[in-house]
């Protein structure tokens, strides 16, 4: 049997214990799939004396985790500190560098930093594997660089923030506002004191970047997403949605153009037929469009202690074996470089929500400013008369036939201008099936 793989895991929460546990309940497993003894021989944590659920008295302990990813005393580093700089980016660098192999788990971190981690990695013919950072315990990174090798990848989209799906469903389901479950969802530690990262679309931005980069062998680049969040959802917008046969799911989505890589982040009406409209609570789930398999959903948990460990055990289990895949798929130096597809250029859909005026002309001149763009209208549906049936708002909901989304935002300029609305008007896309 070859040597011990000695891992050092800096950061030892809720994952890095469940890693720790997970190893000790698989360690035959582990040892008949890899021919190999996996051991925990280092960690480095904040707090030496907390106790973590698991004996520590044969584990050295550090106080700092880029000592602890320099130290000859492992083979294999594990970095769960989280964070695009700081203590998690020195210590991936200082691993690499040292030539050790690294798992993470930081979509923060390969967001910002994956390209020069993966040239670093490819330099000292290491493994930098990341299964963890993307959708929890679905294996979507190892199923796009390795499992569809043989497909040309059209379009990767998903559920990719467990509390934004969690939020959405809660809403729909029990009819709730949205600041309401929000704070339920902090009360349950699904979502964090300030939830802006979950909430802004932001964490699903790192992860599309990631997921983009796999499917269509181009750069890692979080700048070229165009990300809205769930803050505006309102309960008329999902029982509408309900009425209409859709539901409203965070997606983050990336797909070929005739422009060039079409990355979005927004919240998006789905029918309810389709497999990932059927996705609830915190779970997650990935479709790929891919032209030798078509369709391809995978659906599973995407956070948690266990999920997390799961994906991270993987990718131990892969270079323990001695697998060493090429971090993005393609050799650093062949990815191409984005091509940024602006928004407006984005074609499809739209559910747009109205508060319109009840006064004489005003669908008249809604119809038009519409008319006047080439923006033709599945269907018109007035949900009630104003409060009083002389000029109070009332709501009217709009479907599109597919347009794009420079037209609608002229178009919706010009609605207000007009005079016509009370209010903002709500647009959400609609993604095809």
């Amino acid at each position: 049997m070859a040597e011990i793989l000695r891992i050092g895991i800096a950061g030892v929460g809720t994952v890095g214990a469940s890693v720790v546990r997970l190893l000790a309940q698989q360690d035959e497993a582990l040892r008949a799939r890899t021919g190999r003894k996996v051991v925990v021989s280092a960690i480095s944590a904040r707090d030496k004396a907390k106790d973590r659920g698991f004996d520590t008295s044969a584990i050295k302990f550090f106080d700092d985790p880029v000592a602890l990813a320099a130290s000859e005393d492992i083979d294999l580093f594990v970095e769960l500190i989280g964070g695009d700089e700081g203590p998690a980016r020195l210590a991936v660098e200082t691993a690499l560098k040292h030539g050790k192999s690294v798992v993470t788990a930081n979509k923060a971190l390969l967001a910002k930093h994956g390209l020069a981690l993966a040239a670093l990695a490819e330099e000292k013919r290491v493994a930098l594997a990341y299964e963890a950072s993307v959708a929890g315990g679905i294996p979507i990174v190892k199923t796009l660089r390795e499992g569809l090798a043989g497909n040309s990848i059209e379009r990767v989209y998903g559920i990719l923030n467990g509390t934004c799906n969690y939020i959405l469903s809660k809403m729909e389901m029990e009819e709730m506002p949205f600041d309401v479950c929000l704070k339920e969802a902090q009360r349950l530690g699904y979502a964090e004191a300030d939830p802006t990262f979950d909430i802004g679309g932001f964490d699903t931005a790192h992860k599309l970047a990631i997921l983009a980069s796999l499917a269509f062998g181009t750069e890692i680049d979080a700048e070229a997403i165009s990300v809205e969040g769930i803050e505006h959802v309102t309960l008329a917008d999902l029982k509408a949605a309900e009425e209409l046969g859709y539901r409203i799911k965070l997606l983050g989505v990336a797909q070929r153009t005739p422009h060039g890589v079409e990355q979005r982040v927004h919240p998006t009406m789905v029918r309810k037929t389709t497999s990932i409209a059927q996705v609830m609570g915190v779970t997650n789930a990935v479709t790929i469009d891919a032209d030798a398999v078509h369709e391809l959903t995978l659906v599973g948990p995407g956070a948690g202690g266990n999920a997390t460990a799961s994906a991270v055990v993987a990718d131990i289990a892969d270079i323990a074996r001695g697998v060493r895949s090429r971090p993005l798929g393609l050799p650093r130096a062949a990815l191409s470089k984005v091509k940024r597809v602006e928004m407006q250029r984005h074609e499809g859909g739209y559910y747009i929500r109205l508060a319109v005026f009840d006064k004489p002309g005003a669908f008249a001149g809604i119809a038009t400013r519409m008319a006047e763009r080439g923006i033709s209208l599945e269907s018109i549906v007035q949900r009630g008369r104003g409060a009083d049936k002389t000029g109070a708002p009332v709501p009217v909901v709009l479907i599109t036939y597919a347009t794009t989304e420079k037209l609608v935002r002229e178009a919706l300029d010009a609605i207000m201008a007009d005079g016509f609305v009370a209010e903002r008007p709500q647009s959400i896309r609609i993604e095809r099936e």
